[in-house]
């Protein structure tokens, strides 16, 4: 009787559902803790339960700990800025992919600091947060490098890979240092020149012997 009362519609939602938004509303918390303050306070669970509005044992239905609760938030945000990235980059002449490949990253860390901070601010040193950038950047770089590769047609090798992570760290550290304040270009002039520059490195010269 107890597990059909766990499945059992509630106001017309299902249970999967109700755990579905109850999980949302606490990774919604957790951008806000994390990224709503150019110098986030300490993370703990009771502060992420108070912004969600949601009991402590609902935070341990979609968690086992703070840890897991943190990757998950970065997991959820670079999913999303990953997946509209690669559409704007797929549906733009190959000419200007470089650029409404960054326009798309401006627009969306420009539309929501807490992305922006979560992903590029150097003030949030969360050991989590710190590992996943790390993991998520050799990911980008690796996928940047084969992108390289298969538009100018030529086999993987060291340097197309050395060009991805030159991408990769230096699209991070400029969009760091923008959301620092210390670049003053708009977002177009800041998707303009990332763009450039990730363009001056079509050049297939570069990655022969």
């Amino acid at each position: 009787m107890g597990a059909m009362a766990q499945v059992r519609p509630y106001r017309g939602v299902e249970a999967p559902q109700r755990v579905a938004e109850r999980r949302r509303r606490l990774l919604e918390a957790g951008l806000d803790l994390l990224g709503g303050h150019p110098h986030p306070a300490d993370l703990t669970v009771r502060a992420i339960c108070a912004r969600s509005g949601l009991a402590a044992r609902y935070f341990y239905e979609s968690f086992t700990d703070k840890d897991m609760f943190v990757g998950a938030v970065f997991d959820w945000v670079i999913a999303d800025i990953a997946a509209t990235t690669q559409a704007a980059v797929a549906a733009a002449p190959a000419r200007e992919q470089s650029r409404e490949g960054m326009a798309n990253i401006v627009r969306t860390i420009s539309g929501d600091i807490r992305v922006g901070r979560l992903l590029f601010s150097a003030h949030l040193d969360n050991p989590v947060v710190v590992r996943k950038r790390a993991e998520s950047g050799a990911l980008f770089a690796l996928l940047s490098g084969q992108h390289a590769g298969s538009a100018l047609r030529l086999e993987q090798n060291d340097r197309l890979k050395a060009a991805g992570h030159f991408v990769v760290g230096g699209v991070a550290q400029t969009l760091s240092a923008w959301l620092a304040g210390d670049l003053a270009f708009t977002p177009a002039q800041l998707a303009t020149q990332l763009g450039a520059l990730i363009d001056q490195l079509a050049d297939p010269a570069l990655y022969r012997d």
